[in-house]
């Protein structure tokens, strides 16, 4: 008699995949100042960003809707405030900085207005539209975290501290 397995749950297999990859990579890394890091410390940081990478691709099911839609809207919050320092640091720029910003913080603004009302329909989801409008949040929220990193790399590289 053959006996078959239960199927790995996706959040196990990605939790393991992110775990071996941050195990497997922290015997190259080096602390800022080019010294190799204690394996205490790379272990302590291996957990941290395994933490981390379980609660980004955390399969939240249509029960689970109301803490997708506080744990999204939370993480807008954070982008928001920074979007705002981001902001009064491009203030105090040069004109010519101030321009060419000023495209790329209308671009996160919309995409902000974007994300809230993907959330707006997210908190208003059914059962049989859960799947699609999460998967339509959680495209939004990648789209305006990428953009945010990629403008505050810009100002990194072009706006003096």
């Amino acid at each position: 008699m053959k006996t078959t397995q239960p199927p790995v749950p996706l959040t196990l297999l990605a939790t393991l995949s992110a775990l071996t990859l941050t195990l497997a990579l922290a015997g190259c890394k080096e602390s800022s100042d080019g010294l190799p890091k204690s394996t205490s410390a790379q272990l302590a940081q291996a957990g941290q960003d395994t933490k981390e990478a379980a609660e980004e691709v955390k399969e939240y099911a249509y029960a689970q809707k109301a803490e997708f839609v506080t744990k999204m809207q939370a993480q807008l919050a954070v982008i928001n405030r920074d979007l705002d320092q981001l902001s009064v640091k491009i203030e105090k720029a040069n004109d010519a900085a101030k321009a060419e910003a000023k495209p790329k913080l209308e671009a996160l603004r919309e995409q902000i207005a974007l994300l809230k009302k993907q959330l707006d329909e997210a908190g208003n989801a059914t059962e049989s539209t859960w799947d699609s409008v999460k998967a339509g949040s959680r495209k939004a929220y990648d789209g305006l975290k990428t953009g945010f990193q990629q403008a505050r790399q810009w100002a990194s590289e072009k706006i003096a501290p």
